[in-house]
């Protein structure tokens, strides 16, 4: 490693339609160091990685790599100087073996085919280097995520990428399967490759960067050495304040508030058993518990996606039958799901169409939708939650996680929820349209939903439920109120077979 820079940006602007994603953005990343970079969604951080690895073409300034101004027209170029990105969204070929996608396009050829021997012996060659441990001839599809991001690097480093672009690389990991990767960075930055490392997780930034730069709309606001920096520093810098308190004030619903939803003895065929809890006018009631705990399982069950095999839902006390999502929203019960991409939205059609899609029928006239209805109730919901776009009509995979996620909100608020089951409301956003969630949340118990919140953030289930029940096994194990609500009271109740079975195991 040495102090001379590996890639530069010089004034780099970029620019999508109305939005100025990029402006004027300097930044100089010294070889063989793991530059972070982070803010907002939105802030720009992902299109100047982009930028650096070709994907996209800048509007004005320059681009440097060893001290040489570029144009990278296309990835491809890109790599021919060593620069290449690994993105959060896998693209590798499930149905190919291992050696078969980390040499894709750059196989070694006899005799015009493929020669198989000499691939196998390059993959163990870059296999020894690197450490990895992954079999050549298992398919992409039959590994975990973890190791599938490993084959994007081997294949990155096939094509002998200097410097790797990796852009939020844990989003989809497990806690430990992130720190493995983490691992795996510090490991290629003691090899002497360059990494700009683009995430919104700043303990794993502060953790394994030593250069952070932070972007605020589309500009530079500071790069600084990571060993000086917190993580309450970084988040004052992306914010351009002070995060005093991550949650809003807890507003408990009145004494008296009325039941608004209840479950006795919910249980499922294959997992949940006697699940029984309600809700209040105005309550956040918390649903924590480890991964597998059954806490979607629960979600998936109240809203007539799982079938039950036992229990009565009543809703202002009157039993309700719910055996699909389409009785549920009938019923009033809104669910955002754990994944958004997958179970929540459409990701290539507009916002304004993902908003309206369960609600045709109040924007249709005689069996065809007005689309002047449609733009103007869409409009309303998405400027309630503070969605920012440039429009209703983009499509919706253009929006970052946070306002992907308030999409979702105003979905579901097009007719309002008696109900509203929020599983993960905050995965993959930013600790600012975090706080827009919260007190979305908050603001609508406070109007007299209720409000069941699952979230594996046990800092978000202390800092917004007014009750939490505690999961295993699928099964509740705890209910807490009041002071007994606790982050050890919580742990305790969540682990607590587990560490029963370890203590007979030690014994």
């Amino acid at each position: 490693m040495t102090d001379a820079p590996h890639v530069e940006t010089r004034d780099l602007s970029k620019r999508f339609g109305g939005v100025q994603a990029l402006h004027e953005v300097s930044v100089s990343i010294v070889r063989g160091t793991v530059h972070a970079l982070v803010g907002e969604n939105g802030a720009g951080k992902s299109t100047l990685g982009k930028v650096i690895a070709g994907v996209h073409q800048p509007d004005g300034g320059a681009l440097l790599v060893d001290g040489v101004p570029v144009q990278f027209g296309s990835p491809r170029a890109a790599l021919l100087h060593g620069v290449t990105t690994i993105a959060q969204e896998i693209s590798l070929v499930p149905t190919r073996t291992v050696v078969e996608n980390v040499f894709l396009g750059i196989e070694t050829a006899r005799l015009g085919h493929v020669d198989r021997r000499a691939l196998r012996r390059r993959y163990d060659e870059l296999e020894e280097w690197a450490g990895f441990g992954i079999p050549a001839g298992v398919p992409v599809g039959a590994l975990r995520i973890a190791d599938q991001q490993k084959v994007e690097i081997l294949r990155a480093l096939a094509r002998e990428a200097r410097l790797i672009v990796m852009d939020e690389p844990t989003a989809a990991l497990t806690a430990s399967e992130a720190a493995r990767l983490l691992e795996v960075v510090g490991s290629l930055r003691a090899r002497g490759t360059t990494i700009v490392f683009v995430s919104h997780f700043l303990d794993e930034v502060l953790s394994i960067a030593d250069t952070v730069t932070v972007l605020r709309d589309g500009r530079l606001v500071q790069t600084t050495p990571a060993a000086g920096q917190t993580t309450g520093s970084i988040v004052t810098a992306m914010l351009g304040r002070s995060m005093e308190a991550n949650f809003p004030p807890k507003m408990p619903p009145p004494a008296d508030a009325p039941v608004v939803f209840s479950v006795e003895g919910l249980e499922t065929k294959r997992f949940l058993r006697d699940i029984s809890l309600e809700i209040r006018a105005g309550e956040i009631l918390g649903l924590a518990g480890l991964v597998g705990s059954g806490r979607s399982e629960v979600a998936h069950a109240l809203f007539g996606a799982d079938a039950r095999s036992a229990g009565v839902l009543r809703l202002d006390g009157e039993e309700i039958k719910v055996r699909s999502p389409r009785q549920a929203i009938g019923h009033g019960i809104a669910l955002l799901p754990e994944s958004r991409k997958t179970q929540g939205l459409l990701m290539g059609r507009s916002i304004r169409e993902n908003v309206t899609l369960p609600h045709l029928d109040e924007v249709s006239t005689a069996g065809r939708v007005q689309r002047s209805v449609e733009r103007r109730r869409a409009t309303e919901l998405v400027e309630r939650v503070d969605v920012r776009t440039p429009g209703i009509g983009i499509p919706v995979h253009e929006l970052s996680g946070g306002n992907q996620q308030k999409t979702l909100f105003a979905k579901w608020l097009f007719r309002r929820p008696r109900l509203l089951i929020a599983d993960e409301p905050t995965r993959g956003v930013d600790v600012g349209a975090k706080r827009a969630i919260y007190d979305l949340i908050a603001a609508l118990a406070a109007e007299g939903m209720a409000v069941l919140l699952i979230s594996s953030e046990l800092e978000e289930v202390l800092g917004l439920a007014h009750r939490v029940h505690v999961m295993r096994g699928g099964e509740i194990v705890a209910r807490l109120e009041g002071d007994q609500i606790s982050e050890d009271a919580v742990m305790a109740a969540a682990f607590a077979t587990e560490l029963a079975l370890a203590g007979r195991e030690s014994a």
